[in-house]
């Protein structure tokens, strides 16, 4: 991984880098999450929200209250539909960045899961990951967990 991260949405009309290192990644298993990605499971990655910079088009926003009662702006291409990142309300400091987005995406590796009581039950989360049945009170332990990840010689690579 190598700063600034560049990504863009699926049509291209927007792009974006971050300028700052990510907080954590993680998967959410929430019925939200797979809604929005037609899939299992998103993957969230938390950085410093003035580190997030728009490059190039306008996206909108949508606001939108969690399953969890939390209140969040959705950042999405007006062109394709796609979720770019959330910037909750209740953590002006923060958004969550759709990692899939990113132009480089090999060395992203969950080191969390959250909402677990909504995982797909053929989903096999891995034994070592932090787990969360719901909504963690905080980001604590998964940002620990990236840092020990981000910190190893090999980190990111498979």
């Amino acid at each position: 991984m190598r700063l600034p991260l560049t990504g863009t949405c699926q049509c291209g009309s927007i792009r974006y880098e971050i300028r700052g290192e990510p907080l954590s990644v993680y998967a959410c298993h929430c019925t939200e999450c797979q809604r929005q990605s037609a899939g299992a499971f998103a993957l969230s990655m938390p950085v410093a929200r003035d580190a997030v910079v728009v490059l190039s088009g306008k996206p909108k926003s949508w606001r939108r209250t969690t399953e969890s009662g939390r209140v969040i702006q959705c950042i999405f291409c007006p062109q394709c539909g796609v979720r770019l990142f959330h910037n909750p309300e209740s953590n002006p400091d923060i958004s969550v960045v759709k990692p899939g987005t990113l132009d480089e995406t090999g060395w992203l590796f969950p080191v969390g899961h959250i909402w677990t009581r909504s995982a797909q039950p053929w989903f096999k989360i891995p034994l070592d990951a932090i787990c969360y049945e719901g909504q963690p009170p905080d980001l604590t332990k998964l940002t620990a967990a990236w840092r020990a990840r981000s910190s190893r010689p090999t980190a990111g690579k498979n």
